[in-house]
């Protein structure tokens, strides 16, 4: 904190770059300004050391560093969470079994008639049981929608694909596709199930 300089004391030209020892008159001025001062907190001085005991010293052990009076708090950076894999598309012989039944699916959700907050949700759980449980192959039903005038009602049909690509979702899929026409064709997706690890 500055001090602001007392109107008794009066101004001094600049000292020159040598060493000097103070005048008589500077050192009277002086000792009245330091009768003055109140020190804001009491200091016990400590006696200085000898310069060959402060060398031993500096060689046995560091000096602490010293604190500064005003310490801003630090900041806790926690370290960030690994951004999921990019979707994969499933393979297309895995597809082909899925199509003619030589794999299994697992497990199958329909969202029929839910609204998109109910449907995401029911997703998201499903999933999350899905991978819990070890499954692989799973089948989203989202329904094809009314075509022509009323193309809005096919919300699910576009909106679940796009939720799969989400991160929390792609923590549980590894990748999706267009079911066969047998397993609902555009109305639903093939999903591979992302393996949990123990």
């Amino acid at each position: 904190m500055k001090r602001r300089s007392s109107s008794l004391i009066p101004e001094l030209p600049e000292p020159p770059r040598r060493k000097r020892s103070l005048s008589e008159e500077e050192r009277v001025l002086w000792e009245s300004v330091a009768k003055q001062v109140k020190p804001l907190r009491k200091r016990h001085r400590v006696a200085k050391p000898s310069v060959a005991s402060t060398e031993a010293n500096a060689k046995i052990a560091p000096k602490p560093a010293a604190t500064p009076k005003h310490v801003a708090p630090a900041r806790i950076v926690l370290p960030a969470k690994p951004e999921p894999p990019p979707l994969a598309p499933i393979g297309r012989r895995e597809r082909s079994h899925l199509s003619r039944g030589r794999k299994e699916i697992d497990a199958r959700l329909d969202l029929h008639g839910m609204t998109q907050t109910r449907a995401h949700r029911a997703l998201l759980g499903f999933l999350q049981r899905a991978h819990h449980d070890g499954l692989t192959f799973v089948l989203i039903i989202t329904g094809k929608g009314k075509m022509g005038a009323e193309s809005e009602r096919g919300v699910l049909r576009r909106q679940v694909p796009q939720w799969l690509g989400l991160p929390e979702f792609r923590s549980l899929v590894v990748g999706f596709e267009e079911a066969h026409i047998g397993h609902g064709g555009e109305g639903a997706l093939y999903v591979r199930v992302r393996r949990a690890r123990f």
